[in-house]
Parts: structure tokens; sequence; C-alpha cells
């Protein structure tokens, strides 16, 4: 062996090594599953999902985005038409920090930091006991560009605060007709 092949060796190494440790840091937030057993893939694809509406409590700005199950459901009337959102039904609330536009020549709070991603999906067969509705939340991390599971989020854990809905099948927000 040559002395540049004792070279390349280590190189070749370290190199893969490097690539093997920002693979393993690169997340996959695809990966994921809450407590509850609900996986962040089962709403693959949210970002490009419509808007079903928006709220604004006093310290977060959200954004609710359906997939086509549950923004078909919505424009046929669910759940005003007394029908419930079918099985494959999705949405995901997603929540930032506000703060005031620098820009704008008018008081507007506009999106700083993203934190938080609640999920539901309808599936009467996995959850018969929250009226269909499976519940998660994934926190997430703007400095380490990382989402977690809420530790605290089992499939049920928003079932307590949409009982409050359940004539309009647990779902708080209304589709906003534009």
């Amino acid at each position: 062996m040559g002395p540049k092949s004792k070279l390349t060796i280590p190189v070749v190494t370290v190199a893969v090594a490097i690539l093997g440790a920002a693979a393993v840091y690169a997340q996959d937030k695809y990966s994921l599953i809450s407590p509850g057993g609900i996986a962040f893939s089962d709403f693959k694809g949210y970002e490009d999902w419509a808007v079903a509406s928006s709220a604004r409590a006093d310290q977060v700005l959200k954004v609710i985005v359906a997939n086509p199950t549950m923004i078909d459901a919505y424009k046929s009337g669910a759940p005003g038409n007394g029908q419930h959102f079918p099985d494959g039904s999705k949405i995901v609330k997603l929540q930032w920090k506000p703060k005031k536009s620098a820009e704008a020549q008018f008081a507007v709070d506009v999106p700083d930091v993203f934190s938080q991603a609640f999920v539901m999906e309808k599936d009467s067969k996995r959850f018969p006991k929250t009226g269909g509705w499976g519940y998660a939340v994934f926190n997430y991390d703007a400095a380490l560009n990382k989402f977690t599971p809420d530790a605290g989020s089992p499939a049920d854990c928003g079932n307590a605060c949409h009982t409050a809905v359940k004539a309009k099948d647990y779902i708080f927000h209304p589709y906003e007709r534009r």
C-alpha cells in the first residue's frame, strides 16, 4: 500500500462519518410519532393543504389547514348540515408567536416564530372513544429547526376541549368562505 492509499482511507472515513452525522442531524419530521401513536407522516403534505380557517389568541396566531377530504366535506356543508366529517379527514393547526409588523403603516400582527403543529385525524375504528378523532401535538424548536412530539400528548389529548363542540363533530373552526 502506497502513501497515497494510506492517506485516502482516513480521509474517506472522516468524510463518511461527517456525512453520516449530517444525515442523522437532519431531522425527518415525518418519522415522528406522538405518545398516543399518531404519526406525523399521516399529515405528510400539510404544507400545501388549503386554509380552512384562522384564529388569534393572546399570544398565538393560528392557521388551520385541512386535507382535501375534509375541505370537500366542509364545502358540502359539514358539520353545519348535521353531517359528520368522513374518516380520512385531517386538520392541522399551525401556531406562531406573533410580532408587530415593522413594514406595515398600521398596527398588524404577523407570524414571528413557529411553535407548534396541533393535528387531528378522523378514524372511527381507531379512535372510537373520542368521536372518531385522534389528536397530537408536535412542538417546534426554531433554534434547532426540529419538531418533537409533545410528551403530554395522548391520542385523546384534545378531546376534553373539543367536547364543547361535539355537535359540530368536535371541530371549533368553521370553513371560511372565500
